[in-house]
């Protein structure tokens, strides 16, 4: 793919969600590390309405292990895995009380070190909470990046993160996550995405070979006779 497509691309993204940001409610990096953890298969709108007591209850690491195990777990039941996601939270703000004095640190490399945060959530915080530019792949981003061939179909996230890194600006990096995610939210939706009227049809393969699909069945069901 060529830079003018991939310029085509983040421009029209831009120009359907200027505002994307990022969804999930917190005020600080700890809450914003707790909440990427807790969104690991589960919606941001699912992981928002448990957080609003949660963060009322809970505002430092220390809050967090100062409770039952079981206490937790039932703070968070709404959430899908909340039993192995109590453990990691508890077991990370152990770490973070014992190793960074209860703050969150915001080096990437320290960050995956902590229980339940993977290389997504660790870029989720340090773009969003510290300003160091990064683009987690998540199912939205992974799948409107292959769609839009800025991907291969096989490729993983790690592969797919260092195309998308590659290929779009580094100081766009954040911003462009945050559209590609309302983009496949919003629009590219996994189930009936909106191809019809999508401004990326003409370079979307995934898009082409709907509308053909589409358009077949409907040219079927228009030469079945009809019964009298």
């Amino acid at each position: 793919m060529n830079a003018a497509t991939v310029r085509h691309i983040l421009d029209t993204l831009a120009g359907m969600f200027p505002d994307a940001h990022c969804e999930l409610n917190h005020s600080n990096a700890f809450e914003l590390t707790i909440a990427v953890l807790l969104s690991a298969q589960c919606t941001d709108a699912t992981v928002n309405k448990v957080t609003v007591d949660l963060f009322q209850k809970y505002r430092t690491p220390q809050d967090y292990v100062s409770v039952p195990l079981e206490e937790l777990e039932q703070d968070i039941r709404r959430i899908g895995l909340f039993r192995s996601k109590a453990k990691h939270i508890q077991n990370l703000c152990h770490i973070l009380i014992e190793k960074y004095g209860g703050d969150v640190p915001s080096e990437h490399d320290l960050l995956v070190q902590l229980p339940g945060v993977g290389r997504k959530t660790a870029n989720v915080v340090v773009s969003n909470a510290f300003g160091v530019p990064a683009f987690a792949v998540d199912t939205h981003v992974e799948r409107v990046s292959k769609r839009l061939g800025l991907a291969n179909w096989k490729d993983n996230v790690m592969e797919v993160e260092r195309k998308l890194m590659k290929r779009v600006p580094r100081d766009e990096w954040t911003l462009s996550h945050h559209r590609f995610i309302f983009f496949g939210r919003y629009h590219c939706k996994a189930q009936n995405p909106a191809c019809q009227v999508c401004p990326l049809l003409d370079i979307c393969r995934e898009g082409k070979k709907r509308m053909k699909t589409s358009l077949v069945v409907k040219n079927k069901k228009a030469a079945k006779p009809k019964s009298s």
